[in-house]
């Protein structure tokens, strides 16, 4: 049985990207503009990332977002 307090962390992190980096989208936004990205780049189902992988999903997400913003300004 997974530890539920994984979660904590977890949520803690979402909560603060969201805030950081996307706070004008609201969390359907969020959730729909990461992981269809995700998905459409590994052909994965989304179903199956554990907590660890799929915070590394949004901090990806975050990174690919700055650097489109990096190249923008160049």
């Amino acid at each position: 049985m997974r530890d539920v307090n994984r979660l904590d962390e977890f949520y803690n992190e979402l909560k603060e990207i969201h805030k950081k980096y996307f706070g004008q989208w609201r969390f359907g936004q969020l959730i729909v503009n990461v992981l269809a990205d995700w998905q459409a780049k590994t052909k994965r189902d989304i179903f199956f990332p554990e907590e660890d992988e799929m915070i590394q999903i949004f901090r990806d997400y975050v990174n690919k977002e700055r650097e489109d913003e990096q190249r923008d300004i160049i």
